[in-house]
């Protein structure tokens, strides 16, 4: 668990209104002023609300209404968002999905306190302030000093809390049957504390029955999504059909490297002709008009057959004979004549038979258009290069198909389970006895305090009563000074709450590390550290051991904040809980806060830090800073 943010309104200690992020790791947050910033009164107010309104005495001003709010990630890694305005309602809010609104958990504040620690893990009130929430008045030199009664009273015996209550501050009661009026107060408060303490144990088991059930049945929510996710993966998948295309594509393709053969071949084969065609054409026919072999023949022929008439008449017969040389000179110009219409009617074929090559060729190309048009289309309309790429296109439809039969047959096996069948079975089942336990519990109260805190209140006041009623003891001159009281039985029943063990496990488990932590600040002056079974603590130095409530106040302080800091640390191994700090280090040697901040820097690594202080040294070990 950590928090995200923090949002205030007219809260005192804090700007007038502003949302401050927190990270994880080791923050430091500056008061705005010079009083410290009551960041763990105030989450305690929110989380723990009792409907008393008390939450009302964090109001900057009275004038306006004074607001608050966390927003955090529970154990169960959900956000949720906690808004109060102070001295009056609030509501839960959960973070369904990233850009959805809130979901409303709840606006009663037994059943936020409920759903806090039942569902969202918070601990109980009594843990978040005695070990996750550290203050300068936790310190045990600023408590009261310890009163020791005369050796031969007998104090009332208790239940299992006067381990813990025998080493508080108590003071003889002022008014006995006033005090004895508030014990049985108490043990009718301790009789319903322990049957709502009962309730809140089956409670808690219940829930979590309900978690590990709806765990089990939102096992399949995984696999929904995937065949959501496969289903519109096939839908969206290109089929023949959908593109405009014929279903034989693929046929198609097939056939589409054999057309391409073919109407290359087809064209190789006309370009031959052509060429063929071409060469045994003229380049150019000369006109007849140009011929002078033409005109030599047609003028010699006439020339001859002018003479042979011209002499043969006047001068002889035999001159005649003459005119039959112009049959040569005319059969030569005919025959010119003749080669000339020749070469023309060549030429004619020449263009005719170009129509027909141009012809052909277009019913090639026709007939490959046709034939694949199909294909082209499907490589334009699939943006591809090559036609062999399109049979794996429609192929993957038939892949994502399968795909997607396997994902249903897989939730199908799934809910058809026993385990899935009895969780759903049983989810309803339980659901009503929460609800009648949360009934029971709210009709009971609803603020009823922790067992052992009615315990110790129990145990003080008999003791009181005792004190009060014991004769007063002798006056000694120059006796020794009170003890302070010893933190460690309270801290170390916290811890094994935490850790789930009991005392003497736990003091193994915090023995070797609150050493470490105890001899670092205090210069090596203690050399060990024991606990008895009761877990009062004893150091050993200078050759003797000494119970924890004789030492110096200041190294009291010191061994309080090395056992904090020990448990914190064991406890942040198993459950998460930020640490929250209001500059409690007030007192202590300037030269120990240097080494405070790096244990704090280290605790950072484990759990989110919150330390509110305006001292800079810490602002400069801090992984991020906040200003409130």
């Amino acid at each position: 668990m950590h928090f995200v943010e923090v949002a205030v309104q007219n809260v005192r200690g804090f700007s007038a209104q502003g949302r401050f992020a927190l990270k994880a790791g080791y923050l430091v947050l500056k008061p705005p002023t010079v009083d410290v910033s009551p960041l763990a009164g105030l989450a305690l107010a929110l989380f723990y609300a009792d409907g008393r309104g008390g939450d009302a005495n964090f109001a900057a001003s009275s004038e306006k209404p004074g607001k608050a709010a966390f927003t955090f990630v529970g154990q169960d890694a959900q956000t949720y968002r906690l808004l109060r305005e102070l001295g009056g309602s609030g509501t839960l809010h959960r973070q369904t999905a990233p850009g959805q609104p809130p979901e409303l958990v709840s606006q009663d504040s037994a059943e936020i306190g409920q759903f806090l620690r039942a569902q969202a893990g918070m601990p109980s009130r009594t843990t978040l302030e005695q070990v996750y929430c550290l203050l300068p008045g936790h310190l045990p030199s600023r408590r009261p000093r310890l009163r020791i009664s005369r050796p031969d009273l007998k104090r009332p015996s208790v239940t299992s809390g006067s381990a813990l209550a025998s080493n508080q501050a108590v003071t003889p009661a002022e008014d006995i049957p006033a005090a004895e009026a508030r014990v049985r107060e108490l043990e009718k408060e301790m009789v319903r504390s322990r049957e709502v303490d009962e309730l809140q144990f089956k409670l808690d088991g219940l829930n979590s029955q309900l978690f590990e059930t709806e765990r089990r049945l939102n096992s399949t929510e995984g696999l929904k999504v995937a065949v959501r996710d496969a289903e519109a993966a096939w839908n969206a998948a290109p089929t023949p059909e959908a593109l405009g295309l014929p279903t034989d594509i693929a046929t198609r393709v097939e056939r589409y490297p054999k057309a391409l053969s073919r109407r290359d071949d087809a064209l190789n084969r006309l370009a031959a002709e052509r060429e063929q065609e071409a060469q045994s054409i003229p380049v150019a026919v000369e006109p007849l008009t140009a011929n002078r072999q033409f005109w030599a023949g047609l003028g010699g022929g006439t020339l001859l057959l002018v003479l042979g008439i011209v002499l043969g008449s006047a001068l002889d017969s035999a001159w005649r004979y003459l005119v039959l040389l112009d049959i040569p000179a005319f059969g030569w110009a005919a025959m010119l004549a003749l080669r000339y219409v020749d070469d023309l009617s060549r030429t004619t074929d020449v263009g005719r038979k170009e129509g027909m090559f141009a012809a052909r060729e277009k019913k090639i190309l026709d007939d490959f258009e046709a034939e694949s048009a199909h294909v082209r289309k499907a490589l334009k309309v699939l943006e591809l290069e090559e036609p062999a790429d399109i049979p794996a296109v429609f192929e993957r439809k038939g892949l994502l198909e399968q795909r997607l039969l396997e994902l249903r047959d897989q939730l199908a096996a799934m809910e058809a389970s026993p385990e899935f069948v009895a969780a759903g079975e049983q989810r309803d089942d339980i659901k009503r006895q929460i609800e009648e336990l949360s009934a029971q519990i709210a009709k009971i109260g609803t603020y009823v305090r922790d067992v052992r805190d009615v315990e110790r209140e129990i145990s003080r006041t008999k003791e009181s009563i005792a004190l009060a009623k014991a004769p007063p003891p002798a006056a000694f001159g120059g006796g020794p000074a009170e003890p302070l009281e010893d933190p460690s039985p309270v801290l170390l029943a916290q811890a094994a709450d935490l850790l789930a063990s009991d005392i003497s496990s736990v003091q193994g488990q915090l023995k070797d590390r609150c050493l470490q932590y105890f001899t670092a600040l205090t210069d090596r002056r203690y050399q060990s550290i024991d606990w008895d079974h009761e877990g009062r603590g004893y150091v050993f130095s200078q050759g003797r051991h000494v119970p924890v409530g004789e030492l110096l106040p200041k190294d009291l302080d010191l061994y309080y904040l090395a056992l904090r800091l020990t448990v914190v640390e064991k406890a942040s191994a198993r459950v998460k809980y930020p640490f929250l700090l209001e500059h409690p280090f007030q007192g202590v040697e300037e030269m120990k806060l240097q080494l405070l901040g790096r244990m704090l820097k280290h605790l950072g690594t484990l759990t989110q830090v919150l330390h509110v202080t305006a001292h800079p040294g810490f602002a400069q070990l801090s992984d991020s800073t906040v200003n409130l």
